[in-house]
């Protein structure tokens, strides 16, 4: 593995690196995200923040304005807020131990393992979903990866399996595979460097391990947005509804179980922003969108209100604005069809 690893690892932008603060970027990002839409958004965060000094200093929404469509925001606030704790804490240097790594808002077992393993070569197994299929293909493992007897079969064949002295290459190898190789579909058996000792190969079908994860039922969702207009600028509140994407700015909107009902909630949500009778318009456009188990049809309204609209609970954009502000995907989604 270590072998195959040398030869064929792909030149990712943190690979280049041992730096714990850099490494622990990148595995925040790569959490729920693929490589190649991490690696434009880690090479400019960098640059902004090339320290943990750096980030610790700025301003919350900066953070969120350059992760603005990688989604996850949960991840920005908590790499902020575990910066701040690095500097006060530990002299604005990451710590080394594992218990204080976990004690970092942000941060469980597998980020832990990973950056320990990285960074500082700790003779720690990590366990992510790609890593998880290549060792039940491996041993031929049944279940699946929400079962804790299952983990708990995974682990301690890593652990028997962990090069102690090459601990952060081993880990990045079996991922690597897992990532380019032992795909979930159409696995590229013929290249795998350790086809002859997978037991899932030599029984003619890899894809049957690990076994499907219980799979959440998608939840249809009907909202309504709102454009107020102010010459070339739009209004926009923090927050979307129902307690989502508080920290970000998005149009206003609601969320209801028919187009009717969200229609009505957002004429009333509107009503209280700016405190007097508005009227909604006729449909501009539909958005799809999803945010997580949520599917979202967004019917967007334009908005008549009389005079020049003030309310603390909206800021103004100008439509250039957007892409370098902290708004989420749908509200750049929105916009972008507009």
């Amino acid at each position: 593995m270590l072998a195959w690893f040398r030869r064929q690892a792909r030149p990712l932008p943190w690979r280049k690196t041992r730096s714990p603060y850099a490494v622990w970027v990148s595995e925040v990002m790569l959490q729920q995200t693929q490589v190649a839409t991490v690696i434009p958004y880690y090479l400019r965060f960098l640059r902004a923040f090339p320290n943990v000094k750096r980030l610790a200093e700025v301003r919350p929404e900066r953070v969120l304005e350059l992760w603005s469509g990688l989604g996850y925001y949960r991840r920005a606030k908590n790499l902020h807020a575990a910066a701040r704790l690095i500097v006060c804490r530990f002299g604005g240097r990451f710590p080394h131990d594992y218990d204080q790594v976990c004690s970092l808002p942000g941060i469980g077992d597998y980020t832990a393992r990973a950056i320990l393993s990285i960074a500082f070569n700790q003779p720690l197994a990590v366990l992510d979903g790609n890593v998880a299929r290549v060792v039940a293909r491996l041993k031929a493992l049944e279940g699946n990866t929400s079962q804790p007897a299952f983990r708990s079969a995974i682990m301690q064949e890593l652990d028997r399996w962990l090069s102690r002295r090459q601990s952060g290459s081993f880990n990045q190898a079996l991922m690597e595979l897992g990532q380019t190789v032992c795909l979930p579909r159409s696995p590229r058996c013929p290249d795998c460097p350790i086809r002859r000792s997978c037991a899932s190969y030599r029984l003619g079908d890899p894809e049957a391990y690990p076994a499907p994860r219980p799979r959440r039922a998608t939840e249809s969702r009907f909202l309504a947005a709102a454009i107020l207009r102010r010459g070339a600028q739009m209004a926009l509140v923090r927050g979307l509804d129902d307690g989502l994407l508080t920290d970000l700015w998005n149009f206003p909107a609601t969320f209801g179980s028919t187009k009717a009902e969200a229609r009505r909630r957002l004429g009333e949500k509107l009503s209280t922003i700016v405190g007097g009778a508005i009227e909604l318009g006729s449909p501009l456009a539909q958005v799809q969108h999803t945010i997580t188990h949520r599917s979202i049809s967004a019917q967007v309204y334009p908005v008549e209100a009389p005079g020049i609209l003030r309310s603390r609970s909206l800021r103004w954009f100008s439509f250039s604005s957007l892409n370098r502000s902290a708004i989420s995907q749908l509200a750049r989604k929105i916009a972008a069809t507009l």
